[in-house]
Order: C-alpha cells, then sequence, then structure tokens
C-alpha cells in the first residue's frame, strides 16, 4: 500500500473479529517495524507488553476499561510504555553500529542533555510512544488489518496488573485485528490555516 494511503485510510476500528489471530511472523512484522520508529539519541525507550492473556484482557475489559470490546476481541493488544531512564541505562549500546567517534560523541551528550530534567525525560519517553505507535498503525494497515489506539482505561490500575517498573510511564494501548464494522465517518480535520503558522504565531 502507498504509504499516503495508509495514513488517509487508517481508521479507528472499534469492532474486531474475535475468532481472528495474527501468525507469530504478522505480530513480529508489526514490532519490527515499530521498533524503527525515531526516538531522541536512538534511546528507543519504548516497552511494548502484549496483552495475550484472555483472563486478563477481559479483566482490563471489565474493570478498567469501560466495556470496551476492542480489547477482548483484537487478534492483538499492545501496550505502549516506556523507559525514561534509557538514556542512562548502557547508552553505548544505542550506538553499537555507529562510527566509534560518532557513537561517544552522542553519548558524552546525553547525560547534560537529561540530567535534573525530569519533565523531558518524561516527555521524551511519550514522543517516543507516539512515533512507535503510528508507526506500528501504518504497518498494520500495510498487512490489510485495522486498529484502534486507546488511552480510555484506568492507568494506575493497568500498571499495577503489568507490573510497572518505576521508572516507566504508560501510554496507550492499540487494538489490532479483522475489523467486522466500519468505522464511524470521518469526524472532521481542522483546516490548515487554523493550525499551521510560519516563523511563530
Amino acid at each position: 500500500m502507498n504509504t499516503l494511503d495508509a495514513i488517509y485510510n487508517r481508521r479507528a476500528v472499534k469492532h474486531f473479529d474475535a475468532q481472528h489471530r495474527l501468525t507469530a511472523e504478522e505480530e513480529n512484522t508489526l514490532l519490527e517495524a515499530a521498533i524503527q520508529a525515531p526516538t531522541s539519541y536512538n534511546c528507543q525507550h519504548w516497552r511494548f507488553i502484549i496483552l495475550r492473556d484472555p483472563a486478563l484482557r477481559a479483566q482490563i475489559c471489565k474493570q478498567y476499561a469501560n466495556d470496551q470490546a476492542q480489547i477482548t476481541d483484537a487478534s492483538m493488544l499492545v501496550l505502549f510504555t516506556a523507559d525514561v531512564k534509557a538514556w542512562s541505562k548502557t547508552p553505548e549500546r544505542y550506538w553499537a553500529n555507529a562510527p566509534q567517534e560518532v557513537g561517544e560523541m552522542l553519548v558524552s551528550w546525553m547525560g547534560p542533555f537529561h540530567e535534573g530534567r525530569d519533565w523531558l525525560q518524561r516527555d521524551e519517553a511519550h514522543r517516543s510512544i507516539g512515533m512507535a505507535m503510528q508507526t506500528m498503525m501504518l504497518a498494520a494497515q500495510e498487512l490489510g488489518y485495522q486498529t484502534c489506539p486507546l488511552i480510555g482505561y484506568d492507568i494506575d490500575e493497568v500498571a499495577k496488573l503489568v507490573n510497572l517498573p518505576d521508572d516507566h510511564v504508560m501510554g496507550p494501548m492499540i487494538a489490532i485485528g479483522k475489523g467486522i464494522k466500519d468505522p464511524w465517518p470521518k469526524a472532521g480535520q481542522l483546516p490548515l490555516s487554523e493550525v499551521v503558522f510560519e516563523n511563530s504565531f
């Protein structure tokens, strides 16, 4: 599929074929595509939790997500989290394949850029989640699947269920599978004249 076609055709689908399963190869393709997304300093903050256990999905759906059927019915349900301290954890590994002088230079910049700026560390983690999510959704579109990003769940309670480490943040989930109902009509985008500025507001 053409990339622009994937962008324009991607929609948040709410109803999935609960009997359909992705193959292991398809799952791997989606995950490998997601980690091609860019991250600041190549920190690769993302940590993906594939929620497979039907009982866990049912618990999240019923208790913490307002009975959103895509949580239980999607072929694949991925919870996006991120390590806010990724920049400090053996950062040399992020530049293992770069020329030595480039890797050493960038690693030397990472500490001063992040240290003492908790807000920035969290922002970078969430930015990384967002870019990986969009990449995965477009990859799913290419494979002929539909997706639904969702943040409408009790973040604190689900964090407990997945044993989220203290230095990680929670992001949205993506439900992926075969849609069985057409999505709602597109709600409408703001015109470029309202959202695009040149040089300043």
